[in-house]
C-alpha cells in the first residue's frame, strides 16, 4: 500500500506493512478462503485510507482530471469516490493472492488481442517488449508467463519499492518469471537482455512511473494536462531494436480481460531521430493509457503525485 507520508518521489517511499503480515494474509486466504478473509482486507484498506492524506489527495486529483477530460460525471460513485478506489485496490490485492496460490486461472481471463500479440508470444521466435501500466492488475505479467506455455518473462521494475510483494512472488516458485531491478540496467545488463530476447524470452516494463534519481522523462498530455513519463521503456526498445507491445489487465465484473496491442517496431527507428521518435511514442502511450482509464476508472492504482502541479487538487472525500 502507499506510504501515508506520500511526499517526494514515489521511489523514495517505503512500502507499508510487513512481509510477515502479507505472508500471514496469504496463508489465511489459503486455509480459510477468500470470503472469510475479505472483511479483514477491508479493515486494512480503511486504515490506509484514514492514514494516507496525501495519497487520498492524489487519487482525488486523478478522478477530477479524468472526469473533466472525458466530460463524464458518471465515472465515479457520488458518495466517497476515493474510498471506492481504495476498495477496488483491496479487491485487486485479493486477486493477487489468488494468482500466487494458483486459484486465478486463465480460464477466468478473457483476451482482447486484435493484433495477434499472443501468437507472437507463442511463436518461438525472438522475444519482444511489453510496456505495461499501473492501471489494473500488475500480476498480468504472471498470467502472461503462464499463457506463454514455457515462455520466460523478464519483468523490469523498481524492486526496493515493493520488496515484500516481490519476495512473496518469488516464493511462489515460478521460474518463468524473472524480476530485474531497473536501476541495474548498465551496458552488461543490456547485453544480457539482448541475449534473453535472442533466446525467445520476453521483457516487460511499466511505462507510467517516473524513474528515480533524475532519470530521463518526456512530458506528454495525460487526462488534459502535461505529465512526465519515463523514457526508459522506449530507450530499452531502441537499444534492443525489438517490437514493442502494450498490455494491461482490467477487471470487468468478476472476470479479467487482458488487453494487448501491437505498438511499434523499434528496429525501424532511425538513430538520428531517436528523441523525436521517443517523444511521439510517449504521447501515443499516454493517449492509450487515458482511454484505458476510461474503461476502468477505479482501477488506476497510483497513489503518488503524477502531474507537475498537484497542489490545486481538492482533498479526498
Amino acid at each position: 500500500m502507499p506510504d501515508a507520508a506520500a511526499t517526494g518521489h514515489w521511489a523514495a517511499q517505503k512500502e507499508r506493512g510487513s512481509f510477515v503480515g502479507m505472508k500471514l494474509t496469504a496463508m489465511a486466504i489459503r486455509v480459510l478462503g477468500r470470503r472469510i478473509v475479505s472483511p479483514v482486507i477491508a479493515l486494512v484498506v480503511l486504515y490506509f485510507f484514514a492514514t494516507g492524506r496525501a495519497a487520498r489527495r492524489h487519487v482525488a486529483e486523478y478522478q477530477q482530471r479524468l472526469a473533466a477530460w472525458s466530460g463524464r460525471s458518471d465515472l465515479f460513485p457520488r458518495v466517497r469516490p476515493v474510498l471506492a478506489q481504495y476498495f477496488a485496490f483491496g479487491d485487486c490485492m485479493l486477486d493477487r493472492f489468488d494468482v500466487w496460490r494458483g486459484k486465478l486461472r486463465l480460464s477466468s481471463v478473457d483476451m482482447d488481442d486484435p493484433d495477434g500479440v499472443r501468437d507472437a508470444l507463442l511463436s518461438g521466435g525472438r522475444g519482444q517488449l511489453l510496456v505495461c501500466t499501473h492501471l489494473g492488475n500488475l500480476d498480468v505479467c504472471r498470467a502472461m508467463a503462464e499463457l506463454g506455455e514455457g515462455v520466460v518473462l523478464n519483468v523490469l521494475m523498481h524492486l526496493p519499492n515493493a520488496a515484500h510483494f516481490n519476495r512473496l512472488l518469488g516464493e511462489s516458485g515460478d521460474r518463468r518469471l524473472n524480476l530485474m531491478h531497473v536501476g541495474d540496467l548498465d551496458t552488461a545488463a543490456m547485453l544480457d537482455l539482448a541475449q534473453r530476447l535472442d533466446r525467445g524470452e520476453w521483457i516487460a516494463i511499466a511505462g507510467d512511473r517516473v524513474p528515480a534519481h533524475g532519470g530521463r522523462t518526456v512530458d506528454a498530455p495525460f487526462l488534459g494536462a502535461p505529465a512526465p513519463f519515463p523514457q526508459g521503456p522506449w530507450l530499452v526498445a531502441a537499444m534492443l531494436r525489438c517490437p514493442v507491445n502494450l498490455v494491461c489487465c482490467l477487471k470487468y465484473g468478476k472476470r479479467y480481460r487482458i488487453h494487448l496491442r501491437r505498438f511499434d517496431d523499434a528496429a525501424t527507428w532511425e538513430r538520428g531521430r531517436r528523441s523525436t521518435i521517443i517523444a511521439n511514442a510517449v504521447s501515443r502511450y499516454a493517449a492509450w493509457l487515458g482511454d484505458r482509464c476510461l474503461a476502468a476508472p477505479l482501477q488506476w492504482f497510483n497513489f503518488h503525485a503524477y502531474w507537475h502541479a498537484t497542489h490545486g487538487a481538492a482533498d479526498a472525500r
